[in-house]
């Protein structure tokens, strides 16, 4: 939804995803936006598929990155956790966005714009976890919005806006059929 939107105000987009060839929704608009649209391979939870994105990405000026790679682990009861599922979603969802934004800072410093996006969630909240569970992922969450904290100050003297993004309860494969929001409502409104 996010490549959608950018495509139609007239972006260009490189669009990094797990795996290409099953990213079915791009390739249409692909056939339609031709070279204002590239599908790279971009695994964040792996150093050496960021840095080959970033080098292909990065051979002129970025403008502005949207981290919003995302697993929401398993969702379970304190004495059902799974330590190797909370380091698996650790990787993906807070060490994700760090690892790729390191790697497209050259890109990002040419970039007239600067901006960095990261999507979130309010799972991630200490104040509104009046739930408790999956730890995994609000784990993750916290930890991804301490970073971009921490990014933030430490951009900011270099013209950088780095941000935090909730995107609402989305009906995606991961906010699932009976989420409140439709995925262009909420695409729109972060872009906004």
């Amino acid at each position: 939804e996010f490549v959608q939107q950018l495509l139609l105000r007239g972006d260009t987009v490189e669009a990094g995803v797990r795996s290409p060839e099953g990213a079915r929704r791009l390739e249409p608009l692909k056939q339609k936006a031709g070279n204002r649209l590239r599908i790279h391979a971009l695994d964040v939870g792996d150093d050496a598929s960021v840095r080959a994105f970033a080098t292909n990405v990065c051979t002129g000026p970025v403008d502005v990155l949207i981290n919003n790679a995302g697993v929401s682990g398993l969702w379970c009861a304190l004495g059902d956790v799974d330590y190797a599922d909370v380091a698996r979603t650790f990787t993906i969802n807070a060490l994700g966005p760090l690892r790729v934004t390191n790697a497209m800072l050259p890109g990002l410093r040419q970039g007239a714009l600067r901006r960095v996006a990261h999507v979130t969630s309010r799972m991630g909240s200490l104040a509104a976890n009046t739930d408790g569970g999956a730890y995994a992922y609000r784990m993750s969450k916290v930890a991804l919005n301490m970073a971009v904290r921490s990014m933030s100050t430490d951009l900011r003297p270099e013209g950088f806006v780095t941000v935090l993004l909730h995107p609402g309860w989305v009906q995606t494969d991961m906010g699932g059929p009976d989420a409140t929001l439709p995925a262009p409502d909420s695409v729109r409104g972060m872009l906004r």
